[in-house]
């Protein structure tokens, strides 16, 4: 699936339930939010997404800090919103071994970051003074790599921008802490 169908589906999306918030998205998408201990090692789970008799369900570690929990809530949340005909068959976590499942959380990582940062936001701060990314992405208080994924999608949306400096892989959610 393509950068612009995924940034498309964010618009449509936020546009119709008048919010960018994943937590009310879940909400007003009857997607139960579930919180839950998973550990507060590295390794851990930080979240899934699972379709079980119609039902959909994010479960997000509890024991992440509130930034990171939001991050993660709005990548499962792009699971439900891109993939849900193949989470009928897996669930969606960080622990996801099948064949296809770099693609599909590379996807989950542009839905969060269209989601979560918008195109003025970024670009305004890159203008006003936080010339890389890593200083941007603390302002922010999310991880350095997506707002990487964020200039690739202005990358890909025409804008000039500040190369991205990073070779983020769709799994880099799994190292974040």
């Amino acid at each position: 699936m393509s950068i612009d169908y995924i940034c498309q589906k964010v618009k449509q999306t936020t546009h119709k339930y008048r919010t960018s918030d994943p937590g009310q998205l879940c909400r007003d998408l009857h997607i139960s939010l579930l919180l839950s201990s998973m550990g507060g090692e590295r390794e851990s789970c930080k979240g899934f997404y699972l379709l079980q008799s119609r039902q959909q369900v994010i479960v997000v570690n509890n024991d992440l800090s509130p930034e990171l929990q939001r991050m993660i809530l709005a990548h499962e949340l792009g699971h439900a919103l891109l993939h849900r005909k193949a989470a009928a068959q897996k669930a969606f976590s960080d622990f996801m071994l099948f064949d296809d499942a770099g693609t599909l959380e590379y996807e989950a990582n542009i839905f969060a970051a269209e989601l979560l940062i918008s195109d003025s936001q970024l670009l305004s701060l890159l203008n006003d003074g936080y010339a890389d990314i890593f200083a941007a992405a603390k302002f922010l208080d999310l991880p350095a790599e997506l707002v990487d994924f964020k200039l690739r999608i202005l990358q890909q949306k025409g804008y000039e921008s500040v190369a991205p400096p990073l070779l983020v892989r769709g799994d880099f959610l799994k190292k974040v802490w």
